[in-house]
């Protein structure tokens, strides 16, 4: 009977745990925090490394969330939807590009902000914008002379 009981015992502290790294990774994740900011929108020409759940941030702090991505069927840009946290005003001189976390890193939404006293509004686009940079591209170049 004590063998069974602490089996339970120990079934139980595996369950909890499994719970607990579940809350841990939903928070880190961010899910179930959506609904806590204002939509903006940014076209692209390239948003390699960029995905849904992807960070916006500003200064180096997470702002916001990419939401949507789209394909622009007249332009041919990628339409990127994201969130700014309520509370944080972006400027309407700022623009917006897609940066890297490090040479091997992945690519995050950088808002960099304009000085204007005026802001964006909910569901504003951001005119100025810079896509991914592609570091195979950029290697390419350097190989065969900067000519390209």
């Amino acid at each position: 009977m004590s063998q069974n009981r602490t089996e339970v015992i120990v079934g139980g502290a595996v369950v909890a745990l499994a719970i607990g790294f579940a809350v841990y990774a939903g928070q880190i994740a961010g899910v179930g925090s959506g609904g806590a900011g204002y939509p903006l929108k940014a076209s692209f020409r390239s948003v390699d490394g960029v995905s849904l759940g992807t960070d916006v941030r500003m200064a180096g702090v997470k702002v916001g969330t990419v939401t949507g991505i789209d394909l622009d069927p007249q332009t041919f840009r990628a339409v990127t939807t994201f969130t700014v946290t309520e509370g944080i005003e972006v400027p309407d001189d700022s623009s917006v590009v897609i940066s890297s976390e490090g040479l091997l890193g992945g690519n995050y939404v950088e808002v960099l902000p304009g000085g204007s006293p005026f802001a964006y509004a909910a569901g504003d686009e951001v005119l100025d914008t810079q896509g991914a940079v592609s570091l195979v591209s950029l290697l390419m170049k350097f190989v065969a002379g900067g000519d390209n």
